[in-house]
């Protein structure tokens, strides 16, 4: 990506699976067995360079995108709004979505979507290039002058957006326990079906 984009080529939307590490699997004691907190996972990332003026309404269609994911398991779950107290040193607007864990009782978090603003752009120097405002027919001049060139309009910082497709330990478990039969079998959601050759439920041995 070069230090300087045009508007027009906004927003660029990225995609990746990354490898997440820990240095500790558990959080003060807690979780330290099980699916929920792990030394090491994977989670599909978004990442998306647009303007200060759609930053918002990219925030909200990134986050979109992570609902969908579980709207499509059908799993049940939460958008939260966190509070400024409780959102990261970079981000000026953040969501979670938690998931429904019948095992604990409780909604965890499976995604976190922020808005950092330009606070990133900053950082590594990315900036776009307005595009240049139409001349107004009012203001031409019609004496024959000569007219004066546009000024072309300074570069000014993109919005940096982020978020997590979903954290793939979590949904795995999220998908055992929601879907989790009184006998100990599973039924496979309708949308993974095609990758388990048809199959609808998963049974115990």
């Amino acid at each position: 990506l070069p230090a300087s984009v045009d508007e027009a080529d906004l927003p660029i939307s990225y995609v990746a699976l990354t490898p997440c590490f820990r240095a500790e699997a558990g959080s003060y004691g807690r979780d330290t067995r099980g699916l929920i907190r792990t030394h090491q996972f994977s989670k599909v990332e978004m990442v998306k360079i647009t303007t200060s003026e759609t930053s918002k309404d990219q925030h909200e269609e990134l986050t979109r995108h992570a609902q969908a994911c579980l709207e499509a398991l059908e799993l049940p779950y939460r958008k939260v709004r966190l509070c400024s107290g409780d959102i990261g040193f970079s981000a000026r607007h953040c969501y979670d979505l938690e998931v429904w864990l019948p095992g604990s009782g409780e909604f965890r978090e499976i995604s976190s979507c922020s808005n950092t603003g330009d606070f990133q752009a900053k950082r590594m120097g990315l900036r776009y290039r307005p595009a240049p405002k139409a001349e107004d027919p009012a203001k031409s001049d019609g004496g024959g002058k000569k007219k004066k060139k546009a000024k072309k309009p300074k570069p000014v910082f993109c919005h940096t957006i982020n978020g997590s497709g979903l954290a793939v330990g979590r949904t795995l478990l999220a998908v055992l326990e929601n879907y989790q039969m009184p006998d100990g079998s599973v039924v496979v959601p309708e949308v993974l079906r095609p990758y388990f050759g048809g199959m609808e439920v998963l049974k115990v041995d």
